[in-house]
């Protein structure tokens, strides 16, 4: 069994174990891989893992001994899953891994944005606090989360872990959801999306990229927020028109933005969104503390083990 993974570096940047995987077969890793080299790096492969690499048509189509295709996320937008069932070609994903991660990055952001953390320590870093007349100060508006409005768009695991934290801290949750769990997770409460938007105080986006979803948040409903109002995303940067977020922040019709992804990764220099003001920007780390990528990892290796066994799990092309 010739086992190729194409992208590991992001997975597994050195700090975890491949023993399981190289168990499996004669295992070969790359840590990144350049378009014009998947061919050639899995030509002789039956196992591929990418992370973000594409399998598109025309490079399925270019590996004939290919039989599986492990996407070592959640999201498996970067595989011609059509394709790949024609060939009779298994495709898995792992549908959960970084719950309290990405919940964990949320309430981050929430709470740079509501105390200032970051600015506060950079400005004690540089003397500010070496030179106040008073034992303590702030340069920046400081609030308590409690008796907030969260509003959680799309209730899956991430958005029903993010509502218990919220009620936690004695926020109030609206969410909007297609197909809500049932039933509905204690304390929240289900609306239409536009009535989320005008209620909340917070707006949190937990909802996959489709071409339903595609600049869900534009700017006739960002029109809709209250000047007072944060926006957080730590799903996928394609849920935001991005311009018409920069805009909104820059005229101050909502007060600021946590954002963990953006449309394009590494975002090219003229983002507009790397400039607003207000808006605070992590690169994509939300999945990535040690304990999810271990996660991430096992679920991976467990995957391609039950392919093995006959038995496969977590099938995303049948």
């Amino acid at each position: 069994m010739n086992i190729v993974v194409i992208d590991g570096q992001t997975l597994n940047p050195g700090d975890l174990s491949w023993e399981r995987l190289h168990a499996l077969g004669n295992c070969t890793i790359y840590p990144r891989t350049p378009p014009e080299l998947v061919v050639p790096r899995c030509c002789q492969a039956e196992v591929v893992l990418t992370n973000k690499v594409v399998f598109s048509e025309e490079i399925i189509a270019a590996l004939p001994k290919l039989k599986y295709i492990g996407v070592t996320a959640t999201g498996y937008n970067i595989v011609d899953v059509e394709a790949a069932r024609r060939r009779g070609i298994v495709v898995t994903n792992v549908p959960t891994y970084a719950t309290s991660s990405v919940t964990q990055m949320v309430f981050a952001h929430l709470f740079n944005l509501t105390l200032h953390v970051g600015e506060h320590a950079l400005g004690v870093r540089e003397g500010r606090w070496c030179r106040s007349e008073d034992f303590c100060y702030w340069d920046f508006p400081i609030s308590d989360v409690s008796r907030m409005v969260m509003g959680i768009v799309g209730l899956g695991r991430i958005g029903q872990a993010t509502a218990a934290v919220a009620i936690a801290h004695g926020m109030k949750v609206l969410a909007s959801d297609p197909a809500p769990p049932q039933p509905l997770p204690p304390g929240v409460e289900l609306v239409p999306l536009e009535e989320l938007l005008r209620r909340s105080d917070v707006v949190s986006l937990h909802c996959p990229l489709t071409p339903q979803t595609q600049r869900l948040v534009n700017a006739e409903r960002l029109a809709l927020m209250k000047p007072t109002a944060l926006l957080i995303n730590t799903s996928r940067g394609g849920l935001i028109d991005e311009q018409a977020l920069a805009a909104a922040l820059r005229e101050g019709r909502i007060a600021g933005a946590g954002l963990d992804v953006l449309s394009v990764e590494p975002p090219p220099p003229d983002n507009p969104l790397l400039k607003a003001p207000n808006c605070y920007i992590t690169p994509h780390i939300a999945w990535a503390t040690k304990q999810a990528r271990q996660r991430l990892l096992e679920a991976v290796v467990a995957n391609l083990e039950a392919y093995l066994a006959g038995r496969p799990q977590n099938v995303v092309s049948a």
